[in-house]
């Protein structure tokens, strides 16, 4: 097998990890932001769970972001919580990086 072959081999793998740990922090970052909104919302404890868990879910809906930006306002809206889609999304970015950070550290 030839130097090439192997760079190729090892930029491969590179890409796969880097993109299961992408997935993994976008997860790990929905989750974290349902148990926000929970906690905005007022939702019981025992409720905390299920609703991030359904915000995690929301996420399988289309690519990119916006199915889970549109879940989490909605909620939000729906429960009287006053909040912007900004304010929703700022909140989206930061807890990325905290999750990023998390998955990197193990």
């Amino acid at each position: 097998m030839s130097t090439f072959d192997d760079r190729e081999k090892g930029f491969e793998r590179k890409f796969a990890l880097d993109q299961e740990q992408e997935f993994k922090a976008s997860a790990r970052r929905n989750r974290m932001l349902g148990e926000w909104a929970a906690g905005l919302m007022g939702l019981s404890e025992d409720r905390v769970p299920t609703y991030a868990q359904a915000v995690v879910r929301s996420d399988l809906e289309l690519p990119g972001d916006e199915d889970v930006l549109r879940k989490v306002f909605e909620d939000l809206k729906g429960a009287g919580v006053q909040v912007s889609e900004g304010e929703v999304r700022m909140k989206m970015d930061e807890l990325l990086a905290q999750a990023r950070e998390q998955v990197r550290n193990g």
